[in-house]
């Protein structure tokens, strides 16, 4: 879980975000900037839509920046988090767009493609809400390391680097993270 401090200074950057506060939004985005355009490279066809992408995330951040809530997931969680959404969301309005322009497609098959994916689409919103929190209860360096590999698509050097922690410490992190992770999967199971 994150620290009493940690979390009241997020708190406080968010609050001052709902505020109009252009340089506490200038703040997040140093701080989680790099970590959503890497998500956004990775989710995204080409750069330009991943560059436009991260800003509509940001845009996203400041318009609910009111809504954060540090008992329930850690500042980088719920960023990645909506990071997440707003990618998907993108992605699914494209490919929607793609299919309405298939004019070979029967009305009977485009019933069937609508209704499949209705139920799988929500459990796995559930799986991903479930692991999220699972994550977010790891100690503070598994957390990071998982978050920033697995969410944000960074290699386990640019963690290292970035935290300013040598390599074999951020291998050990992200191998007791999944260890646990694994656990508490195993217990929400039975």
């Amino acid at each position: 879980m994150t620290q009493p401090g940690e979390e009241n200074a997020d708190l406080a950057l968010m609050q001052r975000i709902a505020g109009g506060d252009e340089a506490a939004v200038s703040e997040l985005y140093d701080r989680f900037g790099s970590l959503v355009f890497r998500m956004a490279v990775q989710t995204m066809p080409t750069r330009a839509e991943a560059e436009d992408a991260v800003q509509e995330v940001f845009v996203r951040l400041w318009k609910t920046a009111d809504r954060f809530d540090p008992s329930r997931a850690a500042l980088v969680t719920w960023v990645m988090l909506i990071a997440r959404r707003h990618l998907v969301d993108r992605l699914r309005r494209k490919r929607a767009r793609i299919k309405s322009t298939t004019l070979n497609e029967s009305a009977g098959q485009a019933d069937a493609d609508a209704s499949a994916p209705i139920g799988a689409r929500m459990e796995d919103r559930e799986r991903y809400d479930a692991l999220l929190k699972r994550i977010d209860s790891l100690p503070e360096l598994q957390r990071t390391v998982v978050t920033r590999t697995y969410l944000g698509g960074q290699t386990l050097r640019q963690v290292g680097e970035e935290l300013g922690v040598p390599l074999g410490t951020v291998k050990s992190a992200l191998s007791r993270a999944l260890v646990r992770l694994r656990e508490r999967m195993g217990e929400g199971l039975s």
